[in-house]
């Protein structure tokens, strides 16, 4: 364990170190991402009630975590393979957990500020009241790592995933408004789960939060570290 402990937090500073300029930029479009949906989305409606707010005001973390795990951490993946950096990955003598574990928490590290900010400019803007429950603490790290994972995808991919999560995934407004047939592809995609477990747990609905949303993406969440662990670990 101290072994494991002290590779994680030496390859935590290391990607802080290599990363050191292109950090901060992210941080400024994450921020400009969260605070750009909730009042740019405002202006698109000629009235906000009180659903809407709340639909928006939680869709902009949500979209965001989508940002970082399925387009900026796909594509730093796939840059660190053309430098030589992931092959470099495989050589060191550290637990490949460890690796997965620093590359997980540099991202959070990096959103958390513009999720954060995203909330706040939605509190101010729609006068909301938030109830936020402990469960948030599970439901933004698993929402993460479903996608941190760094799976093998173009920079193509990545970004036609997250324009269909933005126009085509019940984020930002209820699933009953989707066609039937697409509400039914999103009870087994994540991204409506990701939503509601951000939702539930950041207004804590009188009903109490629902279970299945965090049963769908912790299995994404093992699926997910199962294949990025067997490709970290895998030899030429």
């Amino acid at each position: 364990m101290r072994h494991w402990l002290r590779s994680y937090l030496l390859l935590l500073r290391w990607s802080a170190i290599r990363l050191r300029y292109l950090l901060p930029l992210v941080l400024v479009i994450q921020s400009f991402l969260s605070v750009g949906i909730v009042i740019g989305f405002a202006f698109l409606l000629p009235s906000i009630d009180p659903a809407t707010a709340l639909y928006l005001s939680t869709g902009a973390p949500t979209l965001g975590l989508i940002t970082i795990g399925m387009v900026l951490a796909p594509q730093m993946v796939a840059q660190a393979k053309t430098e030589g950096t992931f092959a470099y990955n495989q050589t060191l003598p550290v637990p490949r957990t460890a690796v997965l574990g620093a590359d997980i928490t540099t991202w959070l590290l990096v959103g958390a500020p513009g999720l954060l900010l995203g909330l706040l400019v939605a509190v101010l803007r729609f006068d909301l009241t938030l109830w936020v429950s402990w469960l948030v603490v599970m439901s933004a790290p698993r929402t993460a790592v479903a996608y941190a994972a760094p799976p093998a995808v173009t920079s193509m991919v990545s970004q036609l995933i997250v324009f269909v999560a933005l126009m085509f995934s019940p984020i930002n407004f209820p699933a009953e408004r989707l066609p039937g047939w697409l509400q039914a592809i999103h009870v087994v995609l994540p991204f409506e789960h990701m939503a509601r477990a951000v939702r539930d747990t950041l207004t804590t609905p009188s009903e109490g939060i629902a279970v299945l949303p965090f049963a769908v993406l912790a299995a994404w969440c093992a699926a997910g570290l199962v294949i990025t662990l067997r490709v970290m670990t895998r030899r030429g």
